[in-house]
């Protein structure tokens, strides 16, 4: 064998070794912008949100997606759509006195017609009566509310079950469980098996979001924080977020997750009313969102008596 064999002999393996580590490192540097989205100054505590993200996910592929999917299998979609109906009208007495609290009172007025009719005319809000009289949702939640009178969102933060959310969100949570049907009911087990209805069924109504989020999220984690908190943002200001000029020049952390990632929320299930409100259960915002706070896509209030600025 004569050298120049040897060489290029050992000058092919060599190239490929340098081209594998060129690749390596291509495909870390993309991994590493994935992560970086516009939501990450809003994200301080992210290692401790991955560690509480995967853990929902491990939750989520074990036991409430299978659990959701037989559930979907099983039950007619009449029926789900009816308990989306019924939760979803608790909420609309509740989004009544979060609307009243940020004085959109034409908003308030219109969710008490929602609750009355639905009420009387709809089996307990069972049928949406009076979505087919044109009287829309207007949901409003406690951390909306909170944001309207000048609170920032704080910190991203994910949350046990619950999944994504922010401080101001989290503050929220406890005022938004009082919506929830079941803390009107104190038989223990019945209570029980109503919140694991509402659980489930608010899952089943996420399963189409969710699935398409694991297609086409390079990073889930990233993908659903900077939707959550892009939608949350709009809907605090119905869809009208301000952008001071600061925020213009430098792109504020907010402002620049709402216009990167603003606008991809899904819808529900089969056209059942799903509400804004944040219900139990790990929230797969569906760019969503977000939300999918995080979850069900909703429409934005209108009527806002004035903008705060966050």
């Amino acid at each position: 064998m004569t050298r120049a064999g040897a060489r290029r002999r050992t000058a092919v393996p060599a190239l490929l070794a340098v081209a594998l580590a060129l690749v390596s490192l291509a495909g870390c540097e993309t991994v590493r912008a994935a992560r970086a989205g516009p939501g990450q100054k809003l994200d301080p505590w992210e290692n401790f949100n991955r560690k509480v993200f995967a853990f929902n996910e491990s939750l989520d592929a074990n036991l409430l997606k299978p659990v959701a999917t037989a559930y979907v299998n099983v039950v007619p979609q009449p029926v789900r759509t009816s308990a989306t109906n019924f939760f979803g009208n608790m909420l609309d007495a509740w989004s009544a006195v979060n609307n009243v609290l940020q004085g959109k009172f034409q908003n308030a007025a219109q969710d008490m017609v929602r609750v009355g009719t639905n009420t009387l005319f709809g089996v307990f809000g069972v049928v949406d009566v009076a979505a087919d009289m044109g009287f829309d949702h207007q949901y409003e939640d406690f951390g909306q509310t909170l944001g309207r009178w000048g609170f920032g969102a704080g910190a991203y933060l994910v949350i046990p079950v619950l999944g994504p959310s922010s401080v101001r969100d989290a503050i929220g949570i406890p005022f938004d469980r009082a919506a929830s049907p079941a803390l009107l009911i104190n038989d223990g087990r019945t209570k029980i098996g109503v919140t694991l209805l509402q659980l489930v069924n608010t899952r089943a109504t996420l399963l189409g979001a969710t699935n398409v989020i694991d297609e086409i999220a390079l990073d889930k984690y990233t993908f659903i924080r900077d939707a959550y908190l892009a939608r949350r943002r709009s809907l605090v200001f119905d869809g009208d977020v301000p952008q001071s000029p600061d925020e213009q020049g430098a792109g504020g952390p907010e402002s620049g997750a709402a216009t990167a990632t603003e606008g991809g929320a899904s819808a529900p299930e089969g056209g059942a009313s799903a509400p804004a409100a944040r219900p139990p259960g790990p929230s797969a915002s569906a760019p969503a969102a977000p939300s999918a706070e995080p979850a069900a896509s909703a429409p934005a209030a209108g009527g806002a008596a004035s903008t705060p600025t966050q």
